[in-house]
C-alpha cells in the first residue's frame, strides 16, 4: 500500500540501525504521520526529513495559491476556479459523465482537501506542494515546473 504502519517503522527503524524504544519510535511515526492515518508515506516521509519549502520554492507555491484565490480570502473553492481551470476539455465533461462543478471538486481533491469540503486552504495547498517538492532535488527545476504547470510569469 506504499505505507508503513507502526510495526513495520519500528522493524525498518530497528533493521536500520536505528535503537529507540517504543515510545520514541511512536513520536518519531507521529511526526512523520501528517494526515493522522497511523501510517507513514513515502512523502511524509520526506517532507519530514527535508522539511518546509525553501524560501524560493515557497514563493513560487504561494504565487500559484493566489493565481486561483480570487478573491484573496485564504482558500481556493469550486467559485474561485471558475475562469482559472477550464473544464471544457475534460474526458467526463465531453461524455457528459461529469458536471463542471463535479470536475473542480474532484480537482481540488487532489491538492489534499483533507476534510473533503470543496475548499483547499492555503496551508493544505503548501502541504501539498511541500511533498512535490521533496521529490525534486533542484530548486530550479521545481520552480520551472510550477511556472509551467500554472502558466505563472
Amino acid at each position: 500500500n506504499k505505507k508503513v504502519d507502526a510495526e513495520e517503522f519500528s522493524v525498518g527503524l530497528r533493521e536500520n540501525g536505528v535503537d529507540l524504544t517504543q515510545e520514541e519510535a511512536d513520536a518519531l511515526l507521529t511526526y512523520f504521520d501528517k494526515d493522522g492515518d497511523g501510517n507513514v508515506c513515502f512523502d511524509e516521509f520526506l517532507v519530514g526529513i527535508r522539511g518546509r519549502l525553501n524560501e524560493r520554492r515557497e514563493a513560487i507555491v504561494l504565487k500559484a495559491f493566489l493565481k486561483f484565490d480570487k478573491d484573496c480570502s485564504g482558500a481556493i473553492t469550486v467559485d474561485d476556479m471558475r475562469g482559472v481551470y477550464n473544464t471544457d476539455f475534460h474526458p467526463k465533461k465531453q461524455s457528459g459523465e461529469m458536471t463542471d462543478d463535479e470536475i473542480f471538486l474532484d480537482f481540488l481533491s487532489n491538492f489534499g482537501d483533507k476534510n473533503n469540503d470543496g475548499i483547499i486552504t492555503k496551508e493544505e495547498w503548501i502541504e501539498y506542494y511541500s511533498a512535490v517538492s521533496a521529490n525534486i532535488d533542484n530548486d530550479d527545476h521545481f520552480i520551472l515546473l510550477m511556472r509551467n504547470a500554472w502558466q505563472l510569469d
